[in-house]
């Protein structure tokens, strides 16, 4: 196995996860296969208990792994479907350490940071590179490795002693060290200053690394001369010294890699050259361009609750924007806070209130995301009612499908105190209900997460069609709670459609509303199988429906011209 380790210096946040996958896309149009490991250096054990405030967006994998969000990263880049193990932490290893010291695995020795913790880390990166991720039989040709944090955080400390050993144990042709740097430029001076990243360098090889190449984050290409500088502070050859400045979308990350000949460099690292065929990005390249001539624009009104932090719904912004570059157009988000869509804001923050509903309803359409706790969803079922009494096209994810139950059976079942037992467990008219396996004491892990099936009821409606005509789809979950079996009957009479149900059929999945444009809630998160070329089905049917292409796509689907 030939590993690629890409750690980050200087700040957080510079883009080591997109940097890694990049990496892996200029590899695989090589033609080599490539898997990829996150390793998350805090103490929780998953992403799945941290606030979208905290970490941005918690992503779900197909076997109900909740992971850091750069491993949707790489399933997006790289086409490829992790495992829970792909993403490590310092919880899952020092648990496992002490598992197996609880059942005596240790003999009797003292159990160490160095070499208990450091073998475990090590171990699991050998195991876990070898499992494929493309689905093709057997293991990868080079596995990438990312880093998380910054080298000198305290924490990250057992995970670089253990790629040290993994380094010497490997060997110098197996093993290539990418470390990403910010190159700043101070204002009033104008010169980019290479002093943060000459630290950064000598702290990590203090620690024993000693990198084999720079990828250099600024605003602007580096300047000859600031690679010569860091060519001679840091050891590194001027060849290797990547640029990775900013640019109008990530998509040509990638493109910027190979237009400095990154992969032979690397390829020359491991000693792949003679396996690896010339590098094609053709349809990588064709994509960037695209949307980067993308003239025309549509209007989404994302209500949510964590609009303060966009990494919070990152998924779901790249299944936005796949959907719209099929409908050729560039998503233009607007983010609504949903309290200040509600009546309360009206009177404590007038002018926020004015804007919210001022931009929703400039907009296209509404999607409501999802998410946890009350907060908000007074203004969520707002947007619900304004989209669904005004013919706006309306995708609600998750909790966005529960608002818009919650949202019918009010408007038009006159129940009142309709709610969900979330909000208010107390309510004479639960139509939103806890699951009745799910576990009330704890939180990490007591979900339905993962990948789960969807029946379709019947052919005869749009989700259907925008799922090719299937009679199932298999979609990842993560939630408590779900649409109340025992009042299902009487929101169907009433006109709302329960088009996808579960296995048991007693779980719903799919809403629609007849008669509507596009009023579609899911009870599970399409954002997450989303790929670019690949758009996810329900989001590419809200961004149809606003831009007024759905009606004919449906009819060629109906005639099986598609």
């Amino acid at each position: 196995m030939k590993y690629v380790l890409v750690t980050g210096g200087v700040v957080s946040g510079l883009g080591k996860g997109v940097t890694a996958s990049s990496i892996g896309v200029v590899l695989k149009a090589c033609g080599l296969r490539v898997t990829s490991i996150k390793i998350d250096p805090y103490l929780n054990t998953d992403a799945g208990t941290m606030s979208p405030f905290e970490h941005g967006e918690v992503f779900v994998l197909d076997d109900g792994g909740e992971v850091d969000l750069d491993l949707g990263n790489y399933e997006r880049f790289l086409d490829v479907t992790l495992t829970r193990d792909n993403n490590i932490t310092t919880g899952k290893i020092y648990q496992s350490v002490l598992e197996k010291e609880r059942k005596g695995d240790y003999l009797g020795k003292t159990v160490q940071v160095v070499p208990h913790i450091t073998d475990a880390i090590k171990d699991w990166i050998e195991l876990v590179s070898l499992t494929p991720v493309d689905g093709k039989d057997g293991p990868a040709d080079v596995c990438v490795i990312e880093l998380g944090g910054t080298v000198g955080d305290i924490e990250s400390m057992p995970f670089i002693e253990a790629l040290r050993q993994l380094y010497f144990s490997v060997g110098q042709d197996n093993f290539c060290l990418i470390h990403v740097s910010l190159i700043p430029v101070l204002g009033v001076v104008g010169e980019q200053k290479t002093k943060p990243t000459q630290h950064s360098v000598r702290e990590l090889r203090a620690l024993g690394l000693t990198p084999h190449f720079l990828a250099c984050r600024s605003a602007q290409p580096l300047l000859e001369n600031t690679k010569q500088k860091l060519s001679q502070f840091c050891h590194v050859p001027v060849a290797n010294i990547l640029n990775i400045h900013d640019v109008p979308n990530i998509w040509h990350i990638p493109l910027l890699l190979r237009n400095q000949n990154a992969h032979d460099a690397v390829l020359k690292q491991l000693d792949l050259l003679s396996v690896a065929k010339p590098v094609d990005l053709r349809e990588w390249t064709r994509r960037a361009e695209t949307f980067d001539n993308l003239t025309k624009t549509v209007r989404i009104a994302m209500v949510g609750k964590y609009v303060g932090l966009t990494d919070s719904y990152l998924s779901v912004v790249k299944a936005l924007l796949h959907a719209c570059i099929a409908c050729s157009y560039k998503p233009s988000i607007d983010w609504i806070a949903a309290s200040d869509l509600e009546d309360d804001s009206a009177q404590s923050a007038p002018e926020a209130y004015a804007t919210a509903w001022e931009t929703l309803r400039g907009a296209a359409c509404v999607l409501v995301p999802g998410g946890f706790g009350d907060r908000g969803v007074k203004g969520m079922i707002l947007a619900a009612r304004y989209a669904r009494e005004n013919n706006i096209p309306y995708l609600g994810i998750c909790l966005g499908m529960q608002i818009s139950v919650i949202e019918f059976a009010r408007s038009v079942l006159h129940m009142e105190k309709a709610n969900s037992e979330e909000f208010d467990p107390q309510t004479p008219d639960l139509v939103v209900i806890f699951m009745p396996e799910g576990s009330k004491t704890h939180m990490g892990s007591t979900m339905r997460l993962g990948s789960r099936k969807t029946l379709f009821q019947t052919p005869d409606c749009i989700t259907s069609k925008l799922y090719s005509n299937s009679k199932y789809v298999d979609e990842r979950h993560r939630h408590r709670y779900e649409v109340n079996p025992e009042v299902v009957g009487t929101l169907e009479e009433a006109g709302l459609r329960f088009v996808g149900r579960d296995e048991s059929g007693k779980r719903m999945e799919i809403l629609e509303l007849p008669g509507h444009p596009f009023y579609v809630g899911v009870q599970f998160h399409p954002e997450y199988k989303s790929r670019p070329g690949r758009p996810s089905a329900p989001f590419l049917g809200l961004i149809m429906a606003a831009t007024g292409q759905l009606e004919a796509y449906v009819q060629t689907q109906q005639n099986g011209s598609i």
